[in-house]
């Protein structure tokens, strides 16, 4: 590898002319920086454009966020998954207006104790709004630095994290370190993506060794992760008729899993999903009582991946007569039209789209 400011000036000297136009760029509102970074975790960036500028219209600071309601928070969140990142950013928004009188904690050792916030994050707003020399490391980072150096070493282990780490603070030097990570960011976004890399037009080329040595598309090694769990899902879609109005059912997610506080229809989970020939006797136990119900609709199945579990899902459509004795009582019922208002994941959030 040639001497690091070489490396460095280049890199610095390819971001001014090439780096993407965000709406957060230059800025140093540590506010809107952690916003974008919370936004952009699972989330590409077209996606999340559109998420941060209803956020910062809604939300111009701190304060209004620690204000609002959790149920608001996750609204305006809805469709962007991973929805344990809203939770502690509306956390983490409580706890700066409490603890810190709603100025922004301005180290990285301050920044890491926040909900939500690990090592990246923190390193990422200490670094961009703050000038705190910290490395921000992310898959980005480690796939570039992993060609750079032609590393051989499991991606997933401590100690090449350390590795890439240390490498990233050399080459940050008396850098402006805020400049350096974002234009690491960028190389990886535009230049050292994961498949088919523009190598022709990386300005780091002449350093790469994975360049010269052919090895760019093994970089960086990856060891198997395990298999995907499998769950089937089946939903009860109940509606019955009050006073002429029309009602569902639904409730809300309270155990440590998937999708917590987000509402559903009622949930019957099985070991496969039901059908039309299954779906009477299971209505059976779970209505014992009830008598007179009405199969309106059976959805197809829906398939919906997450990043450790796959779900198959089917929404059953039932009706019911109107004095039906419901037999749980964590199921809430609405008006139908009202099923808006409440926050749901993006599987019924997809059926109520198309189907409901």
């Amino acid at each position: 590898m040639h001497s690091h400011m070489d490396i460095t000036e280049k890199l610095i000297h390819w971001y001014s002319a090439n780096k993407r136009t965000l709406p957060w760029r230059g800025e140093k509102d540590p506010f809107r920086i952690w916003l974008s970074e919370i936004i952009l975790q699972q989330t590409r960036v077209e996606q999340g454009l559109p998420y941060y500028l209803r956020f910062i219209s809604t939300f111009p600071g701190v304060h209004d966020l620690c204000r609002a309601p959790e149920s608001q928070v996750l609204r305006l969140w809805q469709g962007l998954g991973y929805y344990s990142r809203a939770r502690n950013l509306h956390k983490a928004a409580r706890q700066i207006v409490h603890l810190y009188d709603g100025v922004f904690p301005s180290s990285y050792k301050e920044l890491i104790t926040l909900p939500g916030i690990g090592d990246y994050t923190a390193a990422a707003i200490a670094s961009i709004a703050f000038g705190e020399p910290q490395p921000a490391v992310d898959g980005n980072v480690k796939r570039i630095i992993s060609r750079l150096l032609d590393m051989e070493e499991n991606m997933n282990s401590a100690k090449t994290y350390t590795r890439i780490k240390d490498t990233c603070r050399e080459l940050m030097g008396h850098h402006d370190p805020g400049t350096f990570n974002q234009a690491l960011m960028d190389l990886g976004a535009m230049q050292c993506v994961p498949k088919n890399p523009r190598c022709t037009l990386c300005p780091l080329q002449d350093h790469c060794l994975a360049f010269k040595e052919n090895t760019v598309a093994e970089r960086p090694v990856r060891y198997k992760k395990q298999k995907k769990k499998i769950r089937h899902f089946n939903f009860l879609v109940i509606e019955t008729d009050r006073n002429g109005c029309s009602y569902v059912y639904l409730e809300q997610r309270k155990h440590k899993d998937i999708w917590t506080h987000l509402y559903q229809f009622p949930l019957a989970e099985s070991t496969g999903l039901w059908d039309e020939s299954t779906l009477p006797g299971e209505l059976i136990k779970i209505f014992p009582k009830q008598k007179a119900f009405t199969i309106k609709a059976i959805s197809p199945p829906y398939k919906h991946l997450l990043s450790h579990q796959t779900i198959h899902a089917r929404f059953f459509k039932i009706q019911i007569n109107k004095d039906a004795r419901m037999e749980s009582n964590s199921w809430i019922s609405i008006p139908r039209e009202d099923i808006t208002l409440y926050a749901v994941p993006r599987l019924i959030e997809q059926y109520l789209e198309k189907e409901f």
